[in-house]
């Protein structure tokens, strides 16, 4: 980016802001009034002159005014926003809201989506959490009939996988409870390179059943998740920038995608990744603005959660929100799936 002078640096940071506010183009004079730059109307009028031909602000061919371009809300992002931490009530109240909620991902998802859309006034996408290295919780082996059984396994943070298994000659349920009982003394906690090194002695029956619960563990860390929770979508779509059709299916159609967020999010846990305009990578992205961060343990299980909004969104409070949110996220896997880190 090409440096500014501090007045410049003021000038683009007052535009960006009012236009935040009004949607309207900021002109000259509306930019004196409003503040106290101690110049005339001629000189910032010369300086937004500079700003345009440097490519931070453009015109509406309509009006004299200008508005950020993409450019400008980037520079306004990363180098004119001072504090973008909510203000501590506002966090108490969003931790009391989330402590008041049950141990269940599921209302933690909804509770996540609808904060973040109310403190950021952006349709948010939340997205449940995968477990990048599944541990085993529990297991059961279950008689159907003769030659069938139902082995059902339980991974830690409760989510389950099922498989039936053919007998080449019967076993008895009370057989099919030792041997469940042995991986359940020995295994639970485990991941599958630990299972995989503990039971690699065993053949016949209950060695099926070690590559079969390996194969369950394997499928379990390479699945995305579908759960994605979203809210705030009817505000936002009243905002002026989607009075086009084509800009609001656009955006509607990005917050359809179950994976969209994963697809974008390339930060790690606890940083805030800001994608303005689409970053010439997204072209349904060209109206928007994505504020997205990853939440949980790194390595082990991880979700995404986010908002999006037309490029005149309030960055401070989007930044904020999705920073603090993440937070309590995180904190929230940490609890249910601690024993086995």
């Amino acid at each position: 980016m090409t440096e500014l002078t501090p007045r410049q640096q003021r000038i683009l940071g007052l535009v960006v802001q009012m236009y935040i506010d009004t949607a309207a183009p900021v002109g000259s004079k509306a930019l004196m009034e409003a503040s106290d730059l101690g110049v005339s109307s001629a000189t910032i009028r010369n300086e937004m002159a500079v700003l345009e031909e440097l490519g931070y602000l453009t015109h509406p061919h309509t009006s004299a005014g200008r508005v950020p371009t993409d450019k400008g809300y980037r520079y306004f992002v990363e180098r004119l926003i001072d504090n973008v931490e909510l203000p501590p009530a506002e966090k108490n109240t969003i931790r009391h809201q989330f402590h008041q909620a049950r141990m269940e991902m599921s209302q933690w998802m909804q509770l996540a989506a609808a904060v973040l859309a109310r403190v950021s006034r952006s349709a948010s996408l939340v997205t449940a959490p995968r477990l990048e290295r599944p541990r085993l919780r529990h297991l059961e082996l279950i008689s159907t009939q003769s030659h069938l059984v139902l082995m059902i396994v339980v991974f830690q943070g409760g989510s389950v996988r099922q498989r039936m298994l053919s007998l080449q000659e019967p076993i008895s349920q009370p057989e099919l409870s030792q041997i469940a009982a042995r991986f359940n003394e020995q295994a639970v906690g485990m991941d599958a390179e630990a299972i995989r090194q503990r039971f690699a002695d065993l053949a016949g029956f209950e060695g099926e059943v070690m590559h079969i619960l390996l194969d369950l563990m394997t499928d379990a860390g390479q699945t995305s998740s579908s759960e994605v929770y979203r809210d705030g979508l009817t505000e936002v779509l009243q905002e002026p920038e989607f009075n086009r059709s084509s800009d609001m299916n656009a955006l509607v159609n990005v917050l359809e995608q179950p994976g969209f967020l994963n697809d974008v999010l390339s930060a790690p846990v606890g940083t805030v990744q800001v994608i303005i305009g689409g970053e010439g990578r997204w072209r349904e992205l060209s109206a928007c603005s994505v504020v997205i961060a990853r939440y949980g343990a790194e390595g082990f299980a991880t979700g995404a959660l986010g908002v999006l909004g037309p490029t005149r969104m309030p960055y401070g409070r989007a930044i904020g929100a999705v920073r603090y949110v993440a937070d309590i996220m995180s904190d929230l896997v940490n609890e249910l799936y601690g024993e086995s880190f």
